[in-house]
């Protein structure tokens, strides 16, 4: 984070995502401020709170995309939620608080992933002496003499080169695993139903331990069980719980999407708009700052950084609730696509679309070559199709895309050395019926 600087956060995002400088530059300073508060000391640093943001425009211009990478930028937790599946009735029983309990399972995952990494050339060593054991069991009830001691150790090294150049993978060995005996179950009910879950699997598994089985299989699918089992082992429990929680609570990112369809700009006072205004209301505690009951403990959302979004067609922010609009002082409006956004969209970022599809012909061995007139004419008719029917930005790439390499993507798979070429005139004959034809344009919507 030292070097993730707002210069440099909006640069990395100008790899994966095009244009949106406004919404890039807010995010940035955001993302900075977290490391700014860190760096500050005493009771300063619990006052100051994250500026949340709300990213209003259409679909498909990138308020996802944005989030996202922000998050894999700073291996931050990040959670995308829709808000309008609150106001569904039987939403599987989920409240608003189980969004920070799921945040805080993916904070979990990631810094396991990153304690195993630590600790990851030990358990390999560990796993290696397990295998050589199961390769070359010593004789433990006789004590062995000088000379069968230097004897043993000489074998077992030769041994050891062996399996370090990969000469026993194929050989099978018996090996313990552990299987949980805890039955799995799912408890229905209100507020906190997902701990009461937890803590009586907890009970149970006290009562019921692991059960350990032998298994005898291949070295190459041994090493991979012992390495998990090795590195878990390794692993302090109490420290993964403390740094997940303090990851969590000071880098966690929600990203509440479909916000204004909680919003409503009438002013009726009945139907839908009081569950609406009730969504409000129960994320309102967690935005503004509140503790949640999780697996791992409590955890606090004071300094969880939010980021909604949404199109804002028939409401604005200032229909939301008093209390939660101030929750969201970053206010930041969304460019709309041009033709020539779509021209960088298909050509610039690393993940860009030609790039994916040039990748996977590739496997077939097809050389797939898209000419600039092409690219052009590409963008034109999906600029085209989003204003006679519904906008849905970028993504009305994918479904141009589509259309037009579908017969290459189910003909192309002899492996013969070929290259195909789109040019102008095919990008016109292969979509041509789509921009013409309105019940098509709706189907490939």
């Amino acid at each position: 984070m030292n070097d993730l600087t707002p210069k440099k956060i909006v640069s990395e995002l100008d790899r994966f995502i095009i244009g949106q400088n406004s919404a890039k530059r807010s995010v940035a300073i955001a993302l900075r401020n977290r490391w700014r508060r860190q760096q500050i000391d005493g009771s300063m640093r619990n006052e100051i709170v994250p500026n949340n943001i709300i990213l209003i425009g259409p679909t498909g211009v990138g308020k996802t995309e944005i989030s996202r990478r922000l998050a894999k930028l700073a291996n931050a937790p990040f959670i995308k939620v829709e808000a309008s599946k609150f106001t569904e009735v039987g939403y599987v029983g989920r409240d608003v608080e189980s969004v920070i309990r799921d945040l805080t399972d993916i904070g979990m995952s990631i810094v396991k992933k990153e304690k195993q990494k630590e600790v990851k050339a030990l358990a390999e060593e560990l796993v290696e002496e397990r295998i050589l054991d199961s390769l070359f069991p010593s004789n433990g009830k006789h004590k062995k003499t000088d000379e069968e001691e230097v004897r043993y150790k000489k074998t077992r090294e030769r041994l050891r080169k062996k399996l370090i150049n990969g000469d026993f993978e194929d050989r099978k060995i018996e090996i313990e695993i552990s299987e949980s005996n805890t039955p799995s179950m799912q408890i229905f009910g209100p507020l906190g139903g997902e701990d009461i879950g937890m803590n009586l699997k907890e009970m149970l598994s006290n009562v019921m331990p692991n059960q350990k089985k032998r298994r005898k299989i291949s070295v190459s699918e041994a090493r991979n069980i012992l390495l998990e089992m090795e590195a878990e082992s390794l692993l302090d429990q109490d420290d993964l719980i403390r740094s997940t929680k303090e990851r969590v609570e000071n880098s966690g990112i929600v990203f509440l999407d479909e916000i204004d369809k909680i919003v409503d700009s009438s002013s009726r006072s009945s139907g839908p708009d009081i569950s609406r205004e009730g969504v409000q209301r129960d994320l309102l505690p967690i935005v503004e700052g509140s503790t949640v009951p999780t697996k791992y403990g409590m955890i606090k959302t004071d300094h969880i950084l939010f980021i909604a979004a949404g199109a804002f067609h028939v409401s604005s922010p200032s229909d939301m609730i008093p209390e939660l609009q101030g929750r969201f002082p970053i206010r930041v409006e969304m460019d709309k696509l041009s033709v020539s956004d779509f021209v960088k969209i298909l050509q610039h970022p690393e993940s860009s679309l030609i790039k994916q599809y040039i990748s996977l012909l590739g496997t077939e061995n097809v050389t797939l070559k898209f000419e600039v007139d092409a690219i052009k004419e590409i963008a034109k008719i999906a600029a085209d199709v989003n204003t006679k029917m519904e906008n849905i930005g970028a993504r009305r790439l994918h479904t141009v895309m589509t259309t037009l390499l579908d017969n290459f993507m189910f003909d192309e798979s002899s492996g013969r050395k070929k290259t195909i070429t789109i040019n102008k005139k095919l990008v016109s004959s292969k979509l041509k019926n789509i921009v013409e034809d309105q019940d098509l344009s709706k189907y490939i919507l």
